[in-house]
């Protein structure tokens, strides 16, 4: 007999995993099923994000960065290393570990708010009176039958058209992030989040990387003054990134052949020795059985939904990346939250316009609300207000300070409509521009309050005094 429950998620990553805690703690009776596995058979919810993803380029980042200071860095603060090398086995193996720390985290999660887990493919099987009836293939298959679903199975890496990911030479995020050898040569297609994380952790790891990508611009959903101080000091980095290009062919053989037009027209060849693709990802629907039960799906195979995430079919729901809008674990769980509490009759909120966005680099760059040219383009009469980390003690102490805060109002209310910044933890940072949008706060509000020295977040102070053209240490 089939299992009844009011709600059933499917999928465990970020949004699907968080939906199904805030339904359980709304008194619902709730399960969720997700097929990711670790390499040894074990239940590995987390989707993408936590498995190979977020969690696992972070831990390799902050691996490959610690190498980078001690091999470049360290000297300036006194102290003296007489040999680096690198152990790549035992990197991978810490990634690993911190990988699996966050699957066992929402296991026990999950029995915390007593959610019912089914590890294997979950579908659509049909409807009756008493539900949407799904069905679970795997180890274990199940037969469920729920009040409401909450579609959460996220989306996976898009190929480049004729050129198939063999995670061996030609790699996705996965392969990208589990390369046994620091290859001498790579080459990353796409410079975006992914491409620039994953060549700036081989890059410190000293492989010769190139970027290459198709828009004419450099980070052009981010504000333009932090988009041009990324290009340099990336360059100073030693990353080489190409604009303008235009991808003709790819070979696999002993290397990587990549075939190409520059932003000039000129022909050109390129060797590597292995290669990132990394040029958007597309929504997850196989295996979902949409077509069973006639779930709409827009012309580029999102799911569709609604403002509130409702779809086409009663007491159906979808969040995340299978859904319109940023491709962002913290969208996808803000979503699982809102929907879980629109079924128990809440009012779930969630506001596109003060989702973070940050690229892990270092530095840093993260950035929310309106850039200055898109302020420009819709005629927006805007104050602009920057500091320099350069400017900032912490960041002097830190031996980091490159980059600066930027903080966008309205020239006649003073609502701050954007932060932008770039430089050290600016990831943690944006998130006093995120509370101050939320609430409505403008400049001068911020510019106000006592930030304690010395810190980096009197970077965003200063930034907010420089609004009035008053900062006080630049």
């Amino acid at each position: 007999m089939p299992e009844n429950f009011d709600v059933v998620v499917i999928g465990a990553g970020p949004g699907g995993y968080i939906a199904a805690i805030r339904a359980a703690q709304l008194g619902m009776k709730t399960a969720c099923i997700d097929d990711w596995k670790t390499a040894d058979g074990k239940p590995a919810p987390g989707g993408t994000c936590t498995n190979v993803g977020c969690i696992p380029s972070k831990a390799l980042l902050q691996s490959s960065e610690n190498y980078e200071h001690a091999s470049h860095a360290f000297a300036e603060h006194g102290i003296e290393v007489k040999e680096i090398a690198l152990n790549l086995k035992q990197m991978l193996a810490r990634k690993a570990k911190v990988v699996r720390q966050n699957n066992d985290g929402i296991v026990y999660l999950f029995k915390k708010n007593k959610v019912a887990f089914y590890n294997g493919v979950g579908s659509f099987a049909g409807s009756d009176d008493g539900g949407w009836r799904l069905s679970v293939r795997g180890d274990k298959p199940a037969e469920l039958v729920a009040k409401h679903v909450i579609v959460a199975t996220g989306s996976k890496p898009r190929a480049l058209p004729g050129t198939a990911f063999d995670n061996k030479q030609i790699l996705d995020n996965d392969g990208a992030l589990a390369m046994s050898e620091v290859p001498a040569s790579l080459g990353v297609i796409g410079a975006g989040v992914v491409g620039l994380e994953m060549g700036s952790v081989w890059r410190r790891l000293v492989a010769k990387v190139t970027v290459l990508e198709a828009l004419p611009a450099f980070l052009g959903a981010a504000d333009e003054q932090v988009a041009k101080e990324a290009w340099k000091l990336f360059g100073k980095q030693g990353l080489t990134i190409e604009l303008g290009v235009k991808i003709t062919a790819v070979r696999a053989g002993a290397n990587v052949v990549v075939d190409y037009s520059d932003a000039a027209g000129k022909a050109v060849s390129a060797t590597f020795d292995k290669l990132i693709v990394s040029i958007g990802r597309v929504p997850r629907t196989a295996g979902l059985g949409v077509e069973a039960v006639g779930l709409a799906l827009d012309e580029r195979g999102f799911v569709t939904v609604d403002d509130d995430c409702r779809t086409n079919l009663a007491q159906v729901w979808a969040i995340g990346d299978v859904v319109r809008g940023p491709m962002l674990a913290h969208k996808a769980e803000e979503e699982g939250v809102a929907v879980a509490e629109r079924i128990a009759g809440q009012h779930g909120h969630v506001d596109f316009n003060t989702v973070p966005w940050v690229i892990y680099t270092s530095p840093e760059i993260a950035w929310v609300g309106q850039t200055e040219q898109q302020l420009k383009a819709a005629g927006v009469a805007y104050r602009a207000g920057t500091f320099p980390f350069a400017a900032n003690g912490r960041a002097r102490a830190l031996g980091d300070t490159s980059g600066c805060v930027k903080l966008l109002a309205d020239a006649k209310t003073d609502r701050i409509l954007g932060m932008h910044a770039i430089g050290p933890l600016v990831s943690e940072l944006i998130a006093e521009g995120v509370v101050a949008m939320e609430f409505g706060a403008a400049s001068e509000d911020l510019a106000r309050i006592c930030h304690a020295h010395p810190s980096l977040s009197e970077a965003t102070k200063e930034a907010a005094l420089a609004v009035d053209k008053r900062s006080l240490n630049y």
